[in-house]
């Protein structure tokens, strides 16, 4: 979240409509149920605001462009993991952007997507020695995470060229946020080298002075639950150190500073904040010498720039009471909704109640009820006593803010199905037009990834 000191800052571009937002997600919800993409046969989908994305890429461009003085290089990355889906790469690529990749699968996302290896960013910890040499062998920019990644590097060099921008990794532990789980620049977060360990410092001078091909520096300090000042701080650290190596080195070695991404999202409303802007003007008062043109600057924001513009979109297949209670059964649940059902105090979910037919239930009379999944354990819970419109069997439940994660961290829990995700658009004067990011899976592909050709292979053992 951000404070109300964020809200209006100079450098912030202009945030989009909440109103507009809910109004596109209103005409997407009533055509779903008139082109039948959710019926009783399909009882849960997702759906992603085209519209909604390319304005937020608008927004992370003229956010950066108004800190940067004209002709600096800086390249926005996606963050893969937040929304793993190709058409999703391809709608961003378009858009301008690249990807930041942390896997061989996510590679060949990108790939699929035909995002190109000068717009690709290797951040895995566990780079094997394999993944390094493709990255190498493509031109794909690698950022050591720790030091025998960059004896790998060493070796692996030594061996032949390559045309990858290098860096290194460090965490500037400046602390964490509200979610310890995501807070990435702890004293002993598993990222990067820990900056202000004994003789840490000296150390990476060291490494880059001993190796002139490294001309990166990267860090990443946010995520949700971060504050844009302690974001800010992690990348004035790495900035500082950048400024001491090219200092030491008698010139600029470190032409790049890779930011990382991690802008928090306000899952509270439809208002987007904080912005873009917010941040970059956070990073400018934080570390103003950064954006002098000396510099160039990548970023890897993910949840950001999808978060507010999906909708899992789920059947209530049955109402019942417990302990007075009313219970919704949906066929939304860990499978997808898997932080929120594990964490719910990190992970709360806006629900939004809507008719059979598509269109919001009234707002009168709200009823305190509990929103419950599919899956075969008790806390299988969305939300609890949350004041809703009476929810019936046939209604839809709608979660909001579902466009980062929810269709990357699918649990296979009771072998659920991972469900269609559909984009739309919705222009105010015309119809709303849907296309198919990705099929539901059926039976016989979770057959087939659950060891389906090879039903036999533990009876021949003995």
């Amino acid at each position: 979240m951000t404070t109300d000191s964020h809200r209006n800052h100079p450098d912030a571009a202009p945030a989009e409509p909440a109103a507009r937002l809910a109004a596109r997600r209103d005409r997407a919800v009533r055509a779903a149920v008139a082109h039948r993409l959710i019926d009783a046969d399909r009882p849960v989908i997702g759906l992603l605001d085209v519209t909604g994305i390319r304005s937020a890429a608008t927004a992370l461009r003229t956010a950066f462009a108004g800190i940067t003085p004209p002709g600096t290089a800086v390249l926005h990355t996606f963050a893969v993991k937040a929304a793993a889906l190709v058409p999703v790469l391809r709608l961003l690529a378009e858009e301008g952007m690249g990807c930041e990749v942390a896997s061989p699968g996510e590679l060949a996302l990108a790939r699929a997507a035909d995002v190109p290896p000068e717009r690709t960013v290797l951040d895995s910890p566990a780079k094997t020695p394999a993944e390094l040499r493709e990255a190498l062998a493509a031109g794909i920019a690698v950022n050591a995470d720790n030091p025998d990644e960059l004896n790998r590097l060493d070796a692996l060099l030594a061996a032949g060229r390559t045309a990858s921008p290098l860096g290194m990794r460090v965490n500037p532990q400046v602390g964490g946020g509200t979610i310890e789980a995501l807070s990435t620049a702890t004293a002993t977060s598993k990222f990067g080298v820990a900056l202000r360990d004994e003789g840490a410092r000296d150390w990476v001078v060291r490494a880059y002075l001993d190796r002139p091909w490294l001309t990166r520096l990267h860090t990443h300090t946010g995520s949700q639950g971060v504050p844009l000042e302690l974001m800010a701080q992690g990348v004035r650290a790495a900035y500082e150190l950048a400024e001491d190596i090219n200092r030491a080195a008698g010139r600029q070695q470190v032409d790049t500073l890779d930011i990382g991404g991690g802008l928090p999202v306000n899952f509270a409303s439809d208002d987007v904040l904080p912005g873009f802007g917010d941040y970059a003007g956070a990073l400018r008062t934080a570390a103003p010498g950064l954006f002098d043109g000396r510099y160039g600057l990548v970023t890897e924001f993910g949840r950001s720039l999808v978060a507010k513009y999906g909708t899992v979109l789920a059947r209530v297949e049955y109402a019942k009471t417990a302990g007075g209670r009313p219970i919704a059964v949906t066929h939304a649940g860990a499978q997808l909704a898997v932080r929120t059902v594990y964490a719910p105090e990190s992970w709360p979910l806006r629900v939004a109640a809507y008719g059979p037919d598509g269109h919001p239930k009234p707002a009168d009379p709200l009823v305190s009820q509990d929103v419950a999944g599919p899956c075969c354990f008790a806390g299988d819970l969305l939300a609890v006593a949350r004041p809703l419109p009476p929810l019936a069997s046939g209604d839809l439940a709608a979660l909001l803010d579902t466009g980062a994660y929810y269709f990357s961290n699918h649990f296979a829990y009771n072998s659920l199905p991972r469900p269609g995700v559909y984009g739309f658009a919705a222009p105010g004067d015309g119809p709303v037009r849907f296309a198919t990011v990705r099929s539901p899976q059926s039976v016989e592909e979770i057959v087939a990834e659950s060891g389906g050709a090879h039903p036999g292979a533990l009876t021949g053992l003995d």
